[in-house]
């Protein structure tokens, strides 16, 4: 089982080394709970190697030397190709991705996900585009918490108001509240700069619910999308991710280019040549030099 593996695999006493701040192991988001079998499909060194990287904290160095450094049997090479099959499974991307720093300049950084969870290439796309989005993660939403039986609405009108005059103003402190008001807006609103007697605070409270009615919010504007960029897992060439599946280039992947095709106007046209200097030849006509 990959448990035995791990334990067996460490060989520096030492820490783990982080890699430079912003680099290094990020953890993919949704995953599931960490079970015993997790990397049961990949094969023996693969899944000792994942059960070591599974447990690493995110910014921990990801490079084939220092896994090598850390692994007991498995030298640079080994951790290099046990990089390069837990890409192909589903497990690491490497993303190249511009982030905010600690003074507010942007700087790019190369970072390597690592999911517990499988996914395929059609799930890495979306997350280097969205951020994992939850149609992809395979996770029921969150219920919503049950509505109160009375509303905010309902509750925030109190100037010694009848339960009837409550309800019929609920209606208008909901606009305010959809409008993004709190409730101590709506609360100043109806009981700043009172008079002394009030003798119809039903009344008194929807005229200035009327008047005082916050404007239209401006739209929020919409979230900035994450700029990332997929790297090969092996050589870090850049990619679109429909270039780089299972999270490897065409050369890391042993696929060679494909036979260039000669064009077959230029192959009919150069033996048609060919056959004029052979006629030539038997008329006893001379050949062009």
């Amino acid at each position: 089982m990959a448990d035995a593996d791990f334990s067996a695999a460490r060989r520096s006493p030492h820490p783990h080394p982080s890699a430079a701040p912003g680099y290094g192991k990020i953890s993919a988001p949704d995953q599931a709970p960490r079970r015993r079998d997790d990397f049961a499909h990949l094969r023996a060194r693969e899944a000792s190697i994942a059960a070591f990287v599974d447990r690493l904290p995110d910014g921990a160095a990801m490079d084939a030397k220092t896994l090598a450094a850390h692994l007991a049997a498995y030298g640079q090479a080994a951790c290099l190709t046990a990089l390069r099959r837990l890409s192909e499974a589903g497990h690491l991307r490497r993303v190249t991705e511009r982030i905010k720093g600690d003074s507010g300049s942007r700087h790019w950084v190369t970072r390597t996900y690592f999911s517990r969870t499988a996914r395929d290439d059609d799930w890495w796309a979306a997350f280097l585009a969205e951020g994992a989005p939850s149609s992809l993660v395979g996770e029921p939403p969150a219920p919503r918490p049950p509505r109160p039986v009375r509303s905010r609405a309902y509750l925030l009108p109190r100037m010694t108001l009848s339960a009837a005059e409550c309800q019929a103003l609920e209606g208008l402190v909901a606009q305010w509240l959809d409008l993004g008001a709190g409730d101590e807006d709506v609360v100043r609103a109806l009981t700043a700069g009172l008079p002394v007697e009030v003798h119809s605070a039903g009344a008194l409270a929807r005229r200035r619910l009327t008047d005082k009615m916050p404007p239209e919010r401006a739209p929020e504007p919409a979230p900035r999308r994450p700029l990332r960029i997929l790297e090969c897992t092996l050589c870090r060439v850049p990619g679109r991710p429909e270039a780089l599946p299972g999270g490897l280039c065409r050369d890391c992947r042993g696929e060679a280019p494909a036979a260039r095709r000669p064009d077959p106007a230029a192959v009919r046209a150069r033996a048609d040549g060919i056959r004029r200097l052979v006629q030539a030849a038997a008329r006893g006509a001379a050949l062009p030099s």
